[in-house]
């Protein structure tokens, strides 16, 4: 009797490695893409994909040969189709990275111990500002990157490049000013310019009374490493957006420690 061979079932520790890695990848790839136009887009593709298996399968050879130029032009298509989503990819991914997560303990080792303290007192205008607006309505989109992208932010905005203090932030977004409508832009701690125009976020599940402000807040933070303060004109209340998600009904106190963490 011919023994059975189950050599294959056999599992090394590369392989564990191997399989968590693709789960890590699959589960990151997952969460960049849900809720957004290109779960369609990948949708398609797998459609796509089928129909060209089922044509090869039947012999039928000139939808074959059509469905086989598309797909020789697969990768470039991938990469133009999906390129919003692979650079929040890549950004996430440095984002993560041992050194940034660990950033405050490095600053510690290295003496700078008043660096929460002192970004608190940074900060201490965009909340003051955030509370008047909030007292008087004001509808706000304020803006928070790392690196200011001249390309993406300066052709389509007012450069302002000045200290940051509640009045401009209240006097920027007061309802008769020119440069009320449209974003703030934060970087290097300044307000680098006002009255940007963002691109809107491509996710159809939002609730219906969000505005464009708030559709512009999420849909910079998809595109970008950035994160938005956003204040509605209609209810006062505050949202934060980051990495295409939005966090409703925001405290001061809950404001504080997002931009200290983020900002």
């Amino acid at each position: 009797m011919k023994s059975l061979d189950f050599d294959f079932l056999r599992v090394s520790f590369t392989d564990v490695v191997d399989i968590i890695l693709v789960a890590l990848i699959i589960y990151y790839i997952y969460n960049l893409i849900k809720n957004t136009l290109a779960v369609n887009l990948l949708l398609g593709m797998v459609i796509i994909l089928v129909i060209h298996w089922v044509v090869k399968a039947l012999n039928m050879e000139l939808l074959s040969t059509i469905i086989n130029q598309f797909m020789n032009v697969g990768i470039i298509a991938l990469i133009v189709i999906f390129q919003p989503e692979i650079r929040r990819f890549l950004l996430l991914i440095g984002k993560n990275t041992f050194l940034q997560q660990n950033k405050a303990w490095w600053g510690y080792l290295f003496g700078s111990k008043n660096i929460e303290q002192n970004n608190l007192i940074r900060i201490k205008p965009i909340i003051d500002a955030c509370k008047s607006m909030k007292k008087s309505r004001t509808g706000a989109l304020i803006v928070f990157v790392k690196f200011y992208d001249d390309q993406l932010f300066a052709n389509s905005c007012e450069i302002i490049d000045s200290k940051i203090s509640k009045r401009l932030l209240e006097s920027i977004f007061q309802k008769y000013s020119p440069l009320h409508d449209g974003a703030v832009v934060i970087a290097e701690n300044k307000i680098k310019s006002a009255s940007c125009i963002l691109p809107l976020t491509d996710n159809d599940k939002l609730p219906p009374q969000f505005g464009l402000r708030h559709r512009a807040g999420i849909g910079v933070s998809e595109t970008t490493d950035a994160v938005a303060v956003i204040i509605s004109e209609e209810t006062g209340e505050i949202a934060y957006a980051k990495q295409g998600r939005v966090r409703m009904n925001v405290s001061f106190g809950e404001l504080e420690k997002l931009l200290n963490k983020d900002f």
